[in-house]
C-alpha cells in the first residue's frame, strides 16, 4: 500500500486517533488484524459483564444459563453491600449505550485522522471499526424487547442480570462473533456501499451495519431457544 503525494512524515502523527483507531496497538497484528479487532470487542464486553456481576467464584459465573430463573440468579450475584433491586443496577445498562456512542464518535474521528496521516482510505491497522461492530451485535439483542415477560415484569435490575448473564454465556459470545465476522467479511447489501461514504464515516458504517445484521440473527437465536 503506497501513500498518496503527501507523505506522513510531512505533517504531525496523531498519537492519540492512531492509538484508538488501533484499539492500542491491536491493529498492527500482521494477520487477520480485523478478527482479532472483533475479539477485543468480545473480551471488553466480556470483562464488562464480570465486574458488574463480581461472582463470588469463577464456577458460578458459567454455571447459570442467560434466560435462568430470576430467583437463582439472585442467590448467585448479589451486588456487595446492596440490594440486588437497588436502582444503581441501571448503571451498566447505561454506561453500556454510552460505550456504544463512545466508539462510534470516537472510531468516526480516529479512524480518519489515522487513513490521513498515512493517506490510505481504509488501512488494515484500523480495526475501532471491528471493536464497535462487535459491540453492536452482542449488545443490540439485548434490548429491553429480549427479556422474557418484560411487559408483565418491568423490574429492569433482573433485566440487568439477564444482560449481564448473556455476555459471559459463551454460546452467546461465540454465535454473536461469528455472525459478526461472517457480515463483516461477506458484505452483503448495502453493506459495501457504505465504504464509499467520505472519511471515517466509510469506515465505521460498514461495520455498523454488520453488526446489526448479526444481532438481528442473534436475537432471533435468543427467541427461538438456540443458545
Amino acid at each position: 500500500m503506497t501513500p498518496n503525494a503527501e507523505s506522513p512524515t510531512q505533517k504531525p502523527k496523531p498519537r492519540l486517533a492512531i492509538a484508538l483507531a488501533t484499539a492500542l496497538g491491536v491493529g498492527y497484528v500482521p494477520k487477520a488484524p480485523g478478527t482479532f479487532g472483533s475479539l477485543v470487542g468480545v473480551v471488553t464486553i466480556f470483562l464488562s459483564a464480570v465486574f458488574f456481576l463480581r461472582p463470588a467464584h469463577w464456577s458460578d459465573l458459567f454455571s447459570l444459563h442467560p434466560l435462568a430463573d430470576s430467583t437463582l440468579m439472585d442467590q448467585h450475584f448479589l451486588v456487595p453491600g446492596s440490594d440486588i433491586h437497588h436502582a444503581a443496577l441501571w448503571l451498566p445498562l447505561v454506561c453500556a449505550f454510552a460505550l456504544l456512542i463512545f466508539l462510534a464518535l470516537a472510531g468516526v474521528w480516529a479512524s480518519h485522522l489515522a487513513a490521513d496521516y498515512v493517506g490510505i482510505k481504509d488501512p488494515q491497522f484500523v480495526v475501532i471499526d471491528e471493536v464497535a461492530g462487535q459491540h453492536l451485535a452482542l449488545v443490540l439483542p439485548l434490548i429491553p424487547i429480549a427479556m422474557p415477560n418484560l411487559q408483565t415484569d418491568m423490574d429492569f435490575s433482573v433485566y440487568a442480570i439477564f444482560s449481564a448473564l448473556s455476555l459471559v454465556n459463551w454460546k452467546y459470545l461465540l454465535t454473536g462473533f461469528v455472525l459478526f465476522r461472517l457480515f463483516d467479511i461477506w458484505k452483503p447489501y448495502p453493506i459495501k456501499k457504505l465504504e464509499t461514504l467520505p472519511g471515517g464515516w466509510g469506515i465505521m458504517a460498514d461495520d455498523w451495519l454488520a453488526g446489526v445484521y448479526a444481532a438481528i440473527l442473534l436475537r432471533a437465536a435468543l427467541h427461538f431457544g438456540w443458545l
